[in-house]
């Protein structure tokens, strides 16, 4: 398993926010209200990922990866490069959908009272869906053993010494 490329993100947004558009223009009349809550649990997942890349990330500069005491567990830290790609993942199909949402009551702020509304929620839930995903990414970057000296999978790595 390699680290998650940042164009195929780029990709799941993209295709997100093209088929979300298309949903949200056949049903955007049956949408409940969007408040500046609704994407804020993103943002505290993002947070919570952040702090936990933080933690790995000192544990591994300090040589505490193993079995024992304050040591993390090898396969936790596996667990953990799981959870920050599956997180980036969501981070990008969400963010992907508030584009969309934003896409359409952007334009008709000004001709429907709704849609102007509901913009400034989707705004913080697609910056709320962009902390997650830059959060699951550092927390996979953090993940990284010391020898590790790139997170592109597609940069060449050059002959060992």
């Amino acid at each position: 398993m390699g680290p998650t490329r940042k164009r195929d993100l780029a990709a799941a947004v993209v295709a997100a926010a093209v088929l979300g558009y298309l949903a949200v223009l056949l049903l955007y009349r049956w949408f409940p209200p969007l408040t500046i809550w609704t994407g804020i649990s993103l943002a505290g997942v993002g947070l919570v990922e952040a702090v936990w890349g933080w933690h790995v990330r000192t544990k591994i500069a300090d040589n505490k990866i193993g079995l024992g005491g304050d040591r993390l567990h090898p396969l936790a830290v596996a667990r953990t490069v799981v959870i920050a790609k599956a997180s980036a993942w969501v981070g990008a199909v969400v963010l992907g959908w508030w584009l969309a949402v934003l896409a359409y009551t952007l334009p008709r702020r000004t001709t429907l009272r709704v849609a102007e509304q509901d913009t400034p929620g989707a705004l913080v839930a697609a910056g709320c869906a962009l902390a997650l995903m830059v959060a699951a990414l550092w927390l996979q970057h953090c993940c990284k053993s010391p020898g590790d000296r790139t997170d592109d999978p597609d940069e060449p790595q050059g002959l060992p010494e």
